[in-house]
């Protein structure tokens, strides 16, 4: 006589200590499998594939849940032919089984799906299924989802090895989504500095303007993708032009942000004002009213006149310019009024005759600042004996500084260097 299909017992397969050691290695096992990877897809594809090989399971799978539309989606299956590929969704507390797991965050066994009310067929020869929520406190972030072709397919002592399972994956996952999301913003900063940086390089000069008997360079290299140095040519016409060199304080977005403000107000005064102290005080009384605290700019503005050959210059904080004339070099201490944005100050215009042979060199804090292993910086002397080479230039300080410090720059660092070629 045939005999009707009965439901899996512990002991029909063996005996009930011997299966409980057996599952629980598999869960030593599986703990280990999900712990070793922040990966999130790799992770799901791992926990659903290998799970469903150790428990012999005709198909398994996770759905996570997405809070803005209140649905389980689909993120790792295995052994469905109904749903073959992620992003899949179910409305909690309205489809299946798994919306019904995700809304009252309970475990819900189906030893007979036949007579369970939330059971929607899916694998053909599915006679029992387990779903169990995967929940961080009292939040459900998913659910895992398992099934089996016999009937009672998972008997207790398996239904508890696979919800202690289920608690190594919900902070696996937890732990994955982080990482993922973390990873992402990091990307996305990383994109928008890169676009900064782009955006930063194209304010500086493309070419330094041609002057009869003078030349001009310029070098700079930020300390990251975007820095708070910056340098520019301003044309005021009748052969005049505006040199600037500025240092925001700090480094980074929040500098550069600062530096591009300054350098649309400081183009905007330059052209109204003759005298570089004047607009070094107006600037000052305009960054003083709309710097957050403690953020400020060092700064040497010029005017370069070529048919006179000389530069008049002012200084609000920043280091001394080097003059080189003949085998003698030397800083050019012509006073220095406070950095523009801490409070009101007064600035003084220094002129420098310019004569065949002369060098000027203007600088930031990156150049002189930058420190050996011994912490011994650079300095102004090393700076004035490196421009008495003949062959010195505004790249080969740069580069001596950069060789002084090694590693990575710890600031942003730029030179302008003005040479007199001929008599005036």
């Amino acid at each position: 006589m045939a005999t009707s299909p009965l439901p899996r017992t512990e002991s029909s397969i063996r005996p009930h200590s011997e299966w409980f050691v057996h599952d629980l290695l598999k869960l030593q096992k599986a703990a280990q499998a999900i712990s070793s990877t922040l990966d999130l897809d790799e992770l799901l594809n791992k926990i659903v594939n290998e799970v469903a090989a150790w428990f012999d399971c005709i198909e398994s799978s996770i759905w996570l849940h997405d809070e803005s539309t209140n649905e389980m989606v689909l993120a790792a299956v295995k052994g469905c032919t109904m749903f073959t590929c992620c992003g899949a969704r179910l409305k909690v507390g309205e489809q299946g089984m798994i919306g019904h797991v995700a809304a009252v965050g309970t475990t819900c066994y189906a030893p007979d799906v036949s007579r369970d009310p939330y059971f929607v067929p899916c694998e053909e020869g599915t006679n029992s299924e387990l779903d169990i929520p995967l929940k961080i406190g009292n939040k459900v972030i998913g659910v895992f989802s398992t099934a089996h072709h016999e009937l009672d397919g998972f008997p207790l002592s398996q239904r508890r090895l696979l919800e202690v399972l289920c608690q190594h994956i919900a902070v696996a996952v937890q732990n994955a989504q982080a990482y993922r999301s973390e990873v992402r913003q990091r990307e996305q900063m990383q994109r928008e500095a890169r676009e900064a940086r782009v955006i930063q390089q194209s304010l500086l000069p493309k070419s330094s303007p041609f002057l009869p008997g003078l030349a001009l360079e310029a070098t700079s290299v930020p300390a990251g993708e975007v820095g708070g140095d910056w340098y520019d040519y301003i044309d005021l016409g009748d052969d005049r032009w505006g040199i600037v060199l500025a240092d925001v304080a700090g480094k980074g977005m929040a500098a550069a942000l600062l530096m591009s403000a300054t350098r649309g107000i400081l183009r905007s005064l330059a052209r109204a004002y003759d005298s570089p102290a004047e607009v070094l005080s107006k600037l000052n009384l305009v960054l003083r009213d709309d710097f957050p605290a403690g953020r400020y700019v060092t700064m040497i503005y010029g005017v370069l006149d070529a048919q006179r050959h000389t530069i008049t210059f002012a200084n609000a904080g920043h280091p001394h310019p080097v003059l080189v004339h003949g085998s003698e070099a030397k800083s050019i201490d012509a006073g220095s009024g406070l950095p523009l944005g801490l409070a009101e100050t007064l600035y003084n215009d220094h002129v420098v005759e310019l004569a065949h042979g002369n060098k000027v060199v203007f600088y930031t804090d990156g150049i002189s600042e930058a420190e050996d292993r011994k912490q011994d910086e650079f300095g102004t002397r090393r700076i004035c004996e490196h421009m008495l080479q003949p062959h010195a230039s505004a790249d080969s300080l740069l580069k001596a500084a950069c060789a002084h410090s090694p590693g990575p720059p710890a600031d942003d660092a730029t030179v302008i260097l003005l040479r007199c070629t001929a008599t005036a």
